[in-house]
């Protein structure tokens, strides 16, 4: 075993550092018969930070998750869609990772803490599998957990740092999507993680006062910052501009990359502020903005989801006929 000492890393000296997001994302398949998806998607961007995402054939939200190592503890940033481990194995997933990284870099307790981007159900299923795990801190869904853990004083309105051992991440707080959301900049990789708030894809706002604010902050945030990569939970955007894919698909053969960039995320917040006062669905390029509950507008987007599901079945249909003569 190499000694403790030699298996620090410093995560300060080169960052950011160059990765890779050379990667094909599974995104499902025609036919539940036909698919070949891994229940989990594993991608090392380096050596300490992996990004996972979630099967469409479990769950046609196929949420992103980020695992981050420091030299003291790592963090696993949200936990699915599935609660059930035959279905949605992540704690064994992530129990492999954490074994080969530690047999590369070995050191003693070593603690996983267990967060989440925001409460929502997509994000927060599993969490159930880490209930009994060692060394192990999982950070409850609701906003004053979430405060009280990472140290805020001013939600809202301040940067607060978490250590994970030499690689200090900044979390600020992120209401409008939902209101424990945060946002967690990675100065190693130069990841700015946020969640369900931006995202290419569906952006539905609870508070748009609150999301509005939050997005002046993160782009204020990112120009002061050497940001890569602004990484969101979903892909809901297909390459053609201005057109997502049907609310509940369980196929997306044509998404777009999951990661945006700083121009991106500033043309949202233009984007939302220039329909703050506006209720309804706002179509642009590269995401679509739901500015209030949107009621109007939800018979056309469950009658779409309902025209491809048949589309699909139709499609499944007409492939068994044909291998049947």
């Amino acid at each position: 075993m190499k000694p403790i000492h030699d298996s620090l890393i410093d995560f300060v000296d080169g960052a950011p550092v160059s990765g890779s997001l050379d990667v094909r994302w599974i995104h499902g398949s025609p036919s539940k018969r036909r698919n070949s998806d891994p229940k989990i998607q594993v991608h090392a961007y380096d050596a300490h930070t992996f990004i996972l995402r979630q099967s469409k054939t479990t769950s046609f939200e196929a949420p992103f998750l980020f695992l981050l190592f420091g030299n003291e503890r790592a963090l696993l940033l949200d936990t699915g869609a599935i609660a059930d481990p035959e279905l949605f194995p992540l704690r064994e997933t992530v129990d492999t990772i954490l074994a080969q990284w530690l047999a590369q870099h070995p050191r003693p307790d070593y603690e996983l803490v267990v967060a989440h981007t925001h409460g929502h159900g997509d994000h927060v299923a599993a969490d159930g599998q880490f209930a009994d795990r060692p060394a192990t801190r999982v950070v409850t869904r609701d906003a004053d957990a979430v405060r009280a853990f990472f140290g805020f004083d001013a939600w809202a309105q301040e940067t607060v740092r978490f250590d994970l051992g030499g690689r200090i991440l900044e979390v600020i707080g992120s209401p409008g999507h939902h209101a424990a959301a945060i946002t967690v900049y990675d100065p190693w990789t130069g990841f700015l993680l946020t969640g369900d708030t931006v995202l290419p894809g569906r952006l539905y706002v609870r508070d748009f006062a609150a999301f509005t604010a939050t997005l002046g902050t993160l782009v204020e945030f990112a120009q002061s910052r050497p940001v890569t990569h602004v990484l969101g939970c979903h892909i809901e955007m297909t390459r053609r501009p201005g057109r997502d894919f049907p609310f509940g698909a369980t196929y997306q053969p044509d998404e777009v990359p999951l990661q945006m960039t700083v121009v991106q995320l500033t043309a949202i917040r233009d984007a939302a502020e220039s329909v703050a006062s506006r209720p309804g669905v706002h179509k642009f390029d590269d995401f679509i903005i739901f500015n209030g509950p949107c009621t109007s507008a939800l018979p056309k987007l469950f009658a779409r989801a309902l025209t491809n599901r048949l589309r699909l079945s139709l499609a499944a249909l007409n492939r068994r006929n044909r291998q049947g003569r």
